[in-house]
């Protein structure tokens, strides 16, 4: 507890102490600390509003999580120095979700409130409050509508408007309209008299599913949470959700946190997409922070996508969430034509398909539908002119003579220049051979653009990528080349989707490539037209796992076989593990100092960015919160003694080499 010089103002008649979570930033620091309340903050310092106290002789921020009569401490207790604003943003259920959260990825409750509360905007907050009355919330039955294409959907829907907490895992068929399908699961969530979030993973989805919500809820019932917005638009859609004036909350994963009163339904979709992982400590992902709040708040949850990850069959697999998919023939009936290039009839009439980056196969599937006046999807893994080149002669990856750079060519008639530090070498030479002539090695969707558009001639070409995101194309016949989530919508379907460069998701070192490989490819095969006005060609070789799933649109068995394989190696979602970086002697201190459980294996190290190192730490599921807290504990100790080095800990990172 903190003590303070002796103050002659007099402690409130009420309950005079006041709990505190301090923002001091330190692990050693996370917990509540007392102070006393003076006469003149009683009716304002409430729970939920954030203070100004002082900590170890300096004025700091923190929250005023409850009020107590008593504190137990014996010393001399420090008063609250300001309460900066009346308004109770901190909802109680937040903060008990924020100590979860905290606990489960071995952080702080500091740092997990500055993620759940958006910064104060002062004069938002003095914004006159709306006097219209809030719209009536519709009632009765809700149309399954789309729902009905899966044999559990509407039963899904019946339960959410009877007020019950369903939970489901949803494999979305292609071409699904899956904002309207969210839309309806919480407009029953809604006429049951609960409410909802829903999180989705970029502005994109965000606009799509506003649009759909507003369609089936009309205006004004619900408010869009996202960094993207300014602080005052984000901070105005908060208060309107943390004062109840809206049943509803979407966004991206800023909204994992909104505050929504009498909490029905949680959803996310696309939970695979990186996007959902939360970048500052203590990284929580959306999914996780979703399906925790679920359990605590008693509500539904909705976990959707086309593909499935491993997490998620986790959740069907354990009996958590039951799936809601379609029946195979109401599949059949609405995929698209779907081939690989690498199977042996196709190698038995085009020799070259194995090689090849645009086999006769795909350029014959785009010719056909362009011949249709129907437009062609081309997906490039990544983006730029050249985003990799080599040596024409000898083919050594071209490097950057000041930092070992990949270097780089922006355009036809560009000059290299580094990815890493940005410099320009216009006089490269090879290091092996002298050669200066410079030839490709990665092919991005700028290039691929202009190769197609030579291809055939006359065509529009559109790209969409990191510089302009293109929401949707009109019907006609064009050619679109977009990196993957950059993919937009086509009026009436795409004639063709064109997969190109597969090696590039496939080969990545990650625990997570063939999962992600598959993600991107049932996102953009979902924009096509059902065959046979609809074709796939995935330049692939067919008998690879995920090039199966993807021909029998079955990610559900993909997602199985993928989780059976990391129970037998013993990695996520399957055990529990945590990564921990930094320096050599920072990472070996830390670990040395943790009480890690019995059970716990030490794996590494393996080399990390900017010369430091990682080690993992594996534990069963059974011993996670054993894990964090020994990881938290021990990461504590560290600050109290003021370790130079830092160390950053993850609890199942994304990313673990």
């Amino acid at each position: 507890m903190t003590t303070a010089k002796r103050s002659d103002r007099r402690p409130a008649d009420g309950s005079p102490v006041a709990r505190v979570c301090v923002d001091v930033g330190l692990a050693h620091l996370d917990r509540p600390f007392d102070y006393l309340v003076p006469a003149e903050l009683d009716e304002v310092a409430v729970p939920g509003t954030r203070v100004k106290v002082r900590f170890a002789g300096q004025l700091v921020d923190g929250w005023l999580l409850s009020r107590a009569d008593d504190s137990g401490h014996t010393g001399r207790l420090a008063y609250l120095e300001k309460v900066v604003s009346p308004e109770p943003v901190l909802a109680p259920e937040i903060a008990r979700l924020a100590r979860a959260v905290a606990d489960r990825y071995a952080g702080s409750l500091a740092d997990v409130l500055r993620l759940a509360v958006p910064p104060r905007h002062a004069r938002v907050e003095k914004e006159p409050q709306d006097d219209q009355p809030t719209p009536a919330v519709p009632t009765g039955a809700v149309d399954p509508r789309g729902w009905r294409d899966y044999p559990t959907g509407p039963a899904l829907l019946r339960a959410l408007a009877d007020g019950r907490a369903p939970r489901a895992v949803w494999s979305a068929l292609p071409g699904e309209d899956w904002a309207a399908r969210y839309a309806d699961a919480v407009a029953a969530t809604v006429a049951g008299g609960r409410g909802a979030v829903v999180v989705v993973p970029d502005a994109r989805d965000l606009d799509r599913l506003d649009a759909a919500l507003t369609g089936v809820l009309g205006p004004g019932r619900h408010v869009s949470l996202s960094a993207a917005l300014g602080p005052a638009r984000r901070y105005r859609a908060f208060l309107a959700a943390r004062r109840g004036q809206v049943p509803v909350v979407i966004g991206t994963r800023a909204a994992m946190f909104a505050p929504v009163g009498r909490l029905g339904l949680v959803a996310v979709w696309d939970d695979g997409d990186d996007l959902h992982s939360e970048p500052r400590a203590p990284y929580p992902h959306a999914r996780d922070v979703l399906l925790t709040r679920a359990h605590l708040a008693e509500a539904g949850a909705l976990v959707g996508g086309y593909a499935r990850t491993a997490e998620a069959q986790l959740l069907v697999e354990t009996g958590w969430a039951p799936e809601v998919v379609a029946d195979r023939a109401t599949v059949r009936a609405r995929i698209p034509a779907i081939a690989p290039t690498g199977d042996d009839p196709q190698l038995a009439r085009d020799p070259g398909a194995a090689t090849a980056r645009l086999p006769s196969l795909a350029w014959t599937a785009a010719r056909d539908a362009l011949r249709q006046d129907l437009p062609v999807l081309v997906q490039v893994p990544r983006r730029g002119y050249l985003p990799s080149i080599s040596c024409a002669e000898c083919r050594t990856p071209a490097r950057c003579a000041h930092c070992a750079g990949p270097l780089a060519l922006p355009s036809a008639g560009g000059t290299p220049s580094c990815r890493w530090c940005a410099r320009v070498d216009a006089a490269y030479a090879c290091p092996e051979c002298g050669g200066r002539r410079l030839r490709a090695a990665v092919t991005g969707a700028r290039r691929t653009a202009e190769e197609l558009g030579r291809a055939f001639p006359g065509v529009p070409v559109r790209t969409s990528g990191r510089e302009e995101v293109l929401t949707d194309v009109p019907g006609g016949a064009a050619l679109v080349v977009a990196t993957p989530g950059a993919e937009p919508v086509a009026e009436g379907g795409y004639g063709a989707v064109l997969l190109l460069d597969s090696w590039a998701l496939l080969t990545r070192a990650d625990l997570r490539a063939g999962e992600e490989a598959l993600r991107r490819w049932l996102a953009a095969a979902a924009l096509a037209r059902p065959a046979p006005a609809g074709r796939v060609v995935v330049v692939a070789d067919g008998a690879l796992a995920p090039v199966q799933a993807l021909l029998r649109w079955d990610a559900a068995w993909f997602a199985g076989r993928e989780l059976a394989e990391r129970r037998e190696l013993g990695f996520p979602p399957a055990v529990r593990m945590a990564s921990v970086t930094g320096a050599a002697e920072a990472v070996a201190d830390l670990l040395a100092a943790a009480r890690l459980p019995d059970d716990a294996e030490v794996l590494g190290p393996v080399p990390a960015e900017e010369g430091r190192e990682r080690m993992l730490v594996r534990v069963p599921r059974a011993r996670a919160a054993a894990l964090a807290e020994a990881l938290h504990s021990a990461a504590g100790a560290r600050a109290a003694r003021k370790a130079a080095d830092p160390v950053r800990l993850q609890v199942d990172p994304l990313s673990l080499f």
